[in-house]
């Protein structure tokens, strides 16, 4: 294999000086005035890099418009290559030897859906247009959150509705006024729309705890009902162990057969060069364990097959839901595909293993689970295997403090590596 890192390489402009840089602000600066507004101030907010082919960052800005002032989100991206078919959606600045295109927050070139996800009077609209609820909703009836938001790649947001109101401002009385409806709104892009949705219905039809589907929309919404249960993102840090290995082996076994007959996801292992690339690009002092890391993982994982058990994809915390000691629901399923159940356990120890700034109670807490569950793991599979894609997914999780421009972002991303080096050096 090759290295790691290629620090030598000749220079390509892939827009990550840029967009990193004060010199953002000129193409801020102008996307605003283009709009008919003055730039006060702006931050770095996220950056998606892809070094020598492309970045993508979003800014959190200050904007006088004509109406008064307002916090928008700017976002924009620059390719080696050029504006692609998308970028055209965006409006594109150009110097004469690069181009960047730019938009404003929810007008995202690749979620063209956004805007109707993104509004409470547009939202709305669509819920009552689609008989979603069964009633007309308005605008004054939702909230919205975003959940999460990748640039250029999908968006999550959580629609919480009021119940009807009387025609003199009360309530009205019935089961539906026992608490809001929740809905959660996938924002997908075009290309993997109908992917996505056939997953979804794949596993409903299955009997999986998958999120039952409220709506589904020719923009690309995927509007979900809420699960049962709660995160076990949050249920880890309980004084009680909130499911057991078992369960969750089991959860990922009861996956029909089909799902082993869709497209392949990419093992997180298979790429763990370019994850490297990205944070050594970050953090260039880390080079050298990063490739140790590398090597010792493509050696280790050599001449192991893709597999066609059916698979998950991107199984962790966050994905799951508990409720009184049993797994309620699962999330994000579209990555699901043929694999290896290696991964997908590999893919849970891995965010066990990096869960960031907890304090010393819910430190031990994680590490009561990973020492439960570790051992039942290994009797599935390969205990050696399970250590390498571990350390491999946690190196993927080490782009994510500089992407997100977290506070100490440094300290983060060696905190990470450090578990990854640690998975490795566990093994006997």
């Amino acid at each position: 294999m090759g290295r790691t890192v290629t620090p030598n390489a000749p220079a390509v402009d892939d827009g990550s000086e840029l967009l990193t840089s004060g010199d953002a602000q000129d193409v801020l600066a102008a996307a605003v005035r283009h709009r008919g507004g003055t730039l006060v101030s702006w931050k770095l907010d996220h950056v998606d890099a892809n070094p020598r082919r492309s970045t993508t960052a979003t800014f959190h800005a200050v904007v006088d418009w004509p109406y008064g002032r307002r916090e928008e989100l700017i976002g924009a991206s620059a390719r080696v290559e050029g504006r692609n078919r998308t970028d055209e959606r965006a409006v594109i600045f150009g110097d004469g030897s690069r181009e960047v295109a730019v938009w404003i927050y929810p007008d995202d070139p690749d979620l063209v859906g956004l805007p109707r996800a993104a509004y409470p009077d547009r939202f709305a609209a669509l819920l009552t247009e689609l008989g979603t609820l069964g009633r007309p909703v308005s605008k004054d009836q939702v909230q919205l959150q975003v959940i999460g938001y990748r640039p250029r790649r999908r968006a999550v947001l959580k629609a919480t509705i009021a119940g009807p109101v009387s025609t003199r401002g009360q309530s009205t009385r019935g089961p539906s006024q026992s608490r809001p409806e929740v809905l959660y709104v996938k924002v997908l892009r075009e290309s993997s729309y109908a992917a996505v949705l056939g997953r979804h219905r794949l596993l409903l039809d299955a009997g999986l705890p998958s999120p039952p589907i409220a709506a589904a929309t020719a923009d690309q919404l995927l509007v979900l009902r809420e699960l049962p249960g709660r995160p076990l993102a949050r249920a880890l840090f309980d004084s009680v162990p909130p499911v057991g290995a078992e369960d969750l082996i089991g959860l990922l076994d009861a996956m029909p057969a089909a799902v082993s007959t869709l497209e392949r996801h990419r093992p997180w292992a298979d790429a763990v060069d370019q994850y490297a690339t990205m944070v050594a690009a970050a953090l260039p002092e880390a080079e050298s364990i990063l490739t140790a890391m590398v090597s010792a993982i493509r050696s280790g994982l050599g001449g192991i097959p893709l597999g066609n058990e059916p698979t998950h994809g991107d199984f962790y915390e966050a994905q799951l839901f508990v409720r009184r000691g049993r797994v309620s629901g699962i999330l994000d399923i579209d990555t699901i595909g043929p694999g290896r159940r290696a991964d997908d356990l590999a893919c849970l120890v891995a965010h066990l293993a990096t869960v960031q700034r907890m304090n010393a109670e819910q430190a031990s807490r994680v590490q009561r689970l990973i020492d439960q569950w570790l051992p039942v793991f290994d009797r599935r599979v390969d205990p050696v295997e399970l250590r390498l894609r571990a350390a491999a997914i946690a190196i993927s999780l080490a782009t994510g403090p500089y992407r997100g421009q977290e506070a100490d972002w440094q300290g983060e991303t060696w905190q990470i590596l450090r578990s990854a080096d640690q998975l490795i050096r566990s093994i006997s």
